[in-house]
């Protein structure tokens, strides 16, 4: 009998103990495609009719979502194309905690309605002493948004030349800022900015100023600007968009602008992001002065741009927890990345491949600390393996230098190495 005429039957196929375990984890129309796709190919006679079983559960993805976790060996501590920051271990555990019923608005002792993420409120608040009060929207854009709106709209913003920065895929501030209705009155030039020139453009219009950290390039020469402590004094809200999320100062990025600082400074609001130095999930940070963060939560447009309990409990444990995997990345002891480095390439240099470790440079990334640079060590192996490692299980993202893939440790922690060169290894043919 023709082999192809012997396809099983597609309930007794669902039937088998395999795929209904995997229906409960991928949902019964995943599965049917697969089998569906596994009696296709006994008809074609590809496939004999005893193997539909282990085809299909062969050809099922291992999770419900198209997004695939990928070890970030680029050197780049926050990929913006990866996802930024990796969440530490606690706030992974915190997601799965909410990620059911959870009080997220609840108050379980008293049985009534309570502040919504009160939680990583209290935490952001003791992270940030020297802020008045705490709100947290979907990132930071949202909450240079929310600002504008409230304090804004109809009025002026005062900004300077050189901070009317792009932020990433084409959004630019000034086109941000203009959306919410208000209008932008520039100052000073693209290289030197003084506070005469913000306080000539002050007058009744005047919403705010705006002091945006240009976090993502450098102007160098011929420059200058006023800071946050010379623009204090000028009878408006100044507002300061620091923009990477670093909350307190850190010695290994002196450039880069703290909420804490930049209140200490005179700052009435500063807005930030959560899934950059402060290695949290994607969140918009808005800090400062009461009343103005008060306004900001009471408007309707906070609705709109408000977080789900996912991230509140997120941002919770980011602040409350260990350090954070971002963190750690920054603070490697080059050393231990040199030790790891070498331990990696005699492994794989063992097993016959062209495997060398080289010394790197990392990169901060997400927009924060450009130009700075953190010593770092790889893995360099030929160009080939770029591709298969990006598309093996699990990926590995590397990057090309000097007509090399170059596997930078800075970003990879140290319990991963194994999984590195497991995957360099299935892909070395």
């Amino acid at each position: 009998m023709d082999q192809r005429r012997r396809v099983p039957r597609t309930d007794t196929v669902l039937a088998a103990p395999e795929l209904i375990a995997a229906e409960g984890r991928l949902g019964r129309a995943a599965v049917r495609e697969a089998v569906a796709s596994a009696q296709r190919r006994v008809r074609q006679g590809e496939l004999g009719p005893d193997d539909v079983v282990g085809a299909a559960v062969a050809a099922l993805p291992p999770r419900a979502t198209s997004l695939r976790p990928v070890i970030n060996a680029t050197g780049v501590l926050l990929h913006t194309n990866l996802g930024r920051a990796p969440l530490s271990a606690a706030a992974i555990d915190a997601v799965t905690a909410a990620a059911g019923t959870a009080d997220v608005e609840f108050d379980l002792n008293r049985g009534t309605r309570a502040r919504r993420g009160r939680g990583a409120m209290d935490a952001l608040a003791r992270a940030v002493p020297d802020a008045e009060d705490a709100h947290v929207v979907n990132n930071n854009a949202a909450a240079l948004v929310l600002v504008a709106t409230v304090l804004a709209a109809g009025r002026e913003i005062v900004i300077s030349r050189g901070e009317l920065v792009e932020i990433g895929d084409g959004f630019r501030i000034p086109e941000l800022l203009v959306s919410t209705g208000a209008r932008l009155r520039e100052v000073g030039t693209t290289n030197r900015t003084s506070r005469a020139d913000y306080l000539a453009a002050v007058g009744p219009e005047t919403g705010f100023v705006l002091k945006v950290h240009p976090s993502n390039f450098r102007v160098e020469g011929f420059t200058g600007s006023a800071s946050v402590a010379e623009l204090a004094g000028l009878g408006v809200p100044v507002v300061a968009d620091i923009g990477s999320g670093l909350l307190g100062r850190e010695p290994l990025l002196p450039d880069e602008p703290d909420a804490a600082g930049v209140l200490r400074a005179g700052a009435d609001l500063v807005t930030a992001s959560g899934d950059k130095l402060l290695g949290g999930p994607q969140a918009g940070l808005l800090l400062g002065r009461r009343d103005l963060v008060e306004r900001c939560r009471r408007h309707p447009l906070a609705r709109a741009l408000r977080v789900d309990k996912l991230t509140l409990a997120a941002l919770e444990a980011t602040l409350r927890g260990p350090a954070t995997p971002l963190a750690e990345a920054l603070h490697a002891d080059p050393e231990a990345l040199a030790a790891r480095a070498r331990a990696l390439a005699g492994a794989l240099a063992g097993a016959g491949l062209d495997a060398r470790a080289v010394s790197s440079e990392a990169t901060v990334g997400g927009g924060g600390a450009p130009g700075v640079t953190l010593a770092s060590a790889a893995v360099s192996l030929p160009e080939r393996f770029a591709a298969p490692l990006r598309t093996g299980e699990p990926p590995v993202v590397g990057r090309i230098e000097g007509g090399r893939l170059l596997i930078d440790l800075r970003a990879v922690p140290g319990a991963r190495d194994g999984d590195v060169a497991r995957a360099v290894l299935a892909v070395r043919d």
